[in-house]
């Protein structure tokens, strides 16, 4: 079966709050499948209906081919999880959570031995099996909640933001360690993270989720490549709103976004505009604060679609005072 989860008009509400709303998608065999979006956007609630822990209101899901309401105790033999919230008992070692999870999947002993052996050589875990999760620094813990995702050998592991409160470097161990357990155990992936880099480093392909609706999904470049091949962010120190207007007149300009106090310039794939942005500032009477020009990011594509980042979604804030992209109404 090449279509391993396949997900079709999914709606979940709570009374009067819609959390999930008419998505639909499909993930392949063998994919890191990214779920892009801030928190509150849907992402935890699609992965708790995939994993037979709530009823969607509307829509249907498989897992191989298994509904995923009618067929809970099939659909359950198949995957592995790893909650955002910390589900593993402290009190107890690493090795004795392995052991009690595949004890709860009815695995014999010489299974579980030669399994719980693997994932601790997988997950760099050797020599800190014996020791209460409570006493292992933070990240090492969660190294464990990943490794029991693995140890039944599922058809399809659920990560729900598996980094969620890491540094930098400890999520960067992480995600190599993802990748080889993905590789190892041939197990379909759905990643569910807030973190542009988390996604982009990991994913196939990436489903971008924004107030319960998927907004866009492709592969990190063909994302990437939908907001334009060239990107220019210009700040001005002041007149912003009549640098806009006048900027936005410019045939080279693709499409243009208010990104806090700056412009976010899509310039298609024309060369040496950088220098004709600072010409023009000159001519204009503009003090030029900041000029740089990028290739676009998941950042930007979540920006594109959304008319904010990420962070301003989290926060609340950042609503699109005017859509500024050309050839779409005002």
């Amino acid at each position: 079966m090449k279509n391993v989860i396949k997900v079709e008009g999914l709606t979940k509400k709570f009374g009067n709050l819609t959390a999930v709303d008419h998505i639909s998608f499909e993930i392949q065999r063998g994919e890191i499948f990214g779920f892009l979006g801030p928190n509150g956007a849907g992402k935890s609630t699609t992965v708790k209906m995939l994993a037979t822990l709530l009823r969607p209101t509307s829509g249907k899901a498989q897992i191989c081919g298994h509904d995923v309401v009618k067929e809970k105790a099939k659909v359950r033999e198949l995957i592995g999880i790893v909650f955002q919230d910390r589900s593993s008992d402290h009190y107890l070692t690493g090795r004795q959570n392995l052991d009690f999870h595949a004890r709860m999947y009815h695995m014999e002993r010489e299974e579980r031995e030669k399994k719980i052996k693997e994932v601790l050589d997988l997950l760099e875990l050797n020599g800190k099996e014996n020791i209460r999760l409570r006493d292992l620094p933070d990240g090492v813990a969660r190294r464990f909640e990943v490794a029991r995702g693995f140890m039944t050998s599922p058809e399809v592991v659920f990560l729900d933001e598996p980094t969620i409160g890491f540094d930098i470097r400890a999520r960067m161990d992480l995600w190599e360690q993802i990748r080889q357990a993905k590789e190892k155990e041939k197990s379909t992936v759905l990643l569910t993270t807030h973190y542009i880099e988390e996604a982009d480093y990991l994913s196939d392909r990436v489903a971008i989720i924004d107030k319960a609706k998927i907004v866009a999904i492709g592969t990190p470049e063909e994302l990437k490549k939908s907001t334009g091949n060239k990107l220019i962010m210009v700040q001005v120190a002041e007149k912003q709103t009549e640098f806009a207007q006048r900027i936005s007149e410019a045939k080279w300009v693709k499409g243009m976004e208010e990104y806090s106090n700056a412009l976010l310039l899509n310039v298609g794939n024309e060369e040496g505009k950088v220098a004709e942005i600072v010409d023009f500032c000159d001519r204009g009477g503009f003090e030029l604060t900041y000029i740089d020009e990028h290739k676009p990011s998941l950042e930007d594509v979540f920006l594109h679609y959304t008319g904010r980042t990420i962070r301003e979604a989290e926060s609340g804030n950042g609503a699109k005072k005017t859509p500024r992209r050309r050839g779409e109404p005002r």
